[in-house]
């Protein structure tokens, strides 16, 4: 959930590496792109309980090479009509990185996340995206992560790469 001022708060949802776009959604559901049809089937294949769980302003924390796989945009609509506020992980297959900044899901790079006993599930999480800071207000431990480029600042904000583009062109809706 927002706060107002650049933090979101709300519990983690820890997965390993290597979480391919197939666990994140299923080929099976790839008939539509609709984000409300997605959204239920987010993350099933790993994890059963995430979408009838999951709360709005909720946080992935996930090991190194997140989202790799097939380059399918279905993945972070997903995760992000799922509720999920971002999502930390040390590192991202490229083409779900894009992606994610695309539709405008925050994501951010942090390494000591995925150390052990950094973040249990359900811990309560608060994130700066924009300062990259993290706090695991459970355990008090605090994780700092990469900055994100001004330009994928700007896409985050707008809420994705065509909101960005039609308020750049003066374009409504």
């Amino acid at each position: 959930m927002s706060h107002g001022d650049g933090k979101i708060s709300g519990s983690a949802w820890v997965y390993g590496d290597n979480v391919d776009t197939d666990v994140i959604i299923p080929a099976r559901y790839l008939t539509t792109s609709d984000p409300a049809r997605l959204a239920p089937h987010c993350m099933e294949d790993i994890d059963a309980s995430f979408a009838s769980s999951v709360r709005p302003g909720d946080v992935i924390v996930a090991g190194a090479n997140f989202g790799c796989g097939s380059s399918r945009e279905h993945a972070p609509i997903a995760i992000k009509a799922s509720g999920v506020s971002c999502v930390i992980a040390p590192s991202y297959a490229r083409i779900f990185y894009r992606n994610a900044i695309n539709i405008g899901l925050p994501i951010l790079e942090c390494a000591e996340v995925s150390s052990p006993g950094a973040v249990s599930r359900g811990d309560a999480l608060e994130v700066d995206i924009a300062g990259g800071s993290i706090k695991n207000l459970t355990n008090g431990r605090e994780f700092t992560a990469s900055p994100a480029p001004e330009f994928m600042s700007e896409l985050l904000d707008a809420g994705g790469l065509v909101p960005y583009v039609r308020r750049r062109l003066g374009c409504a809706g």
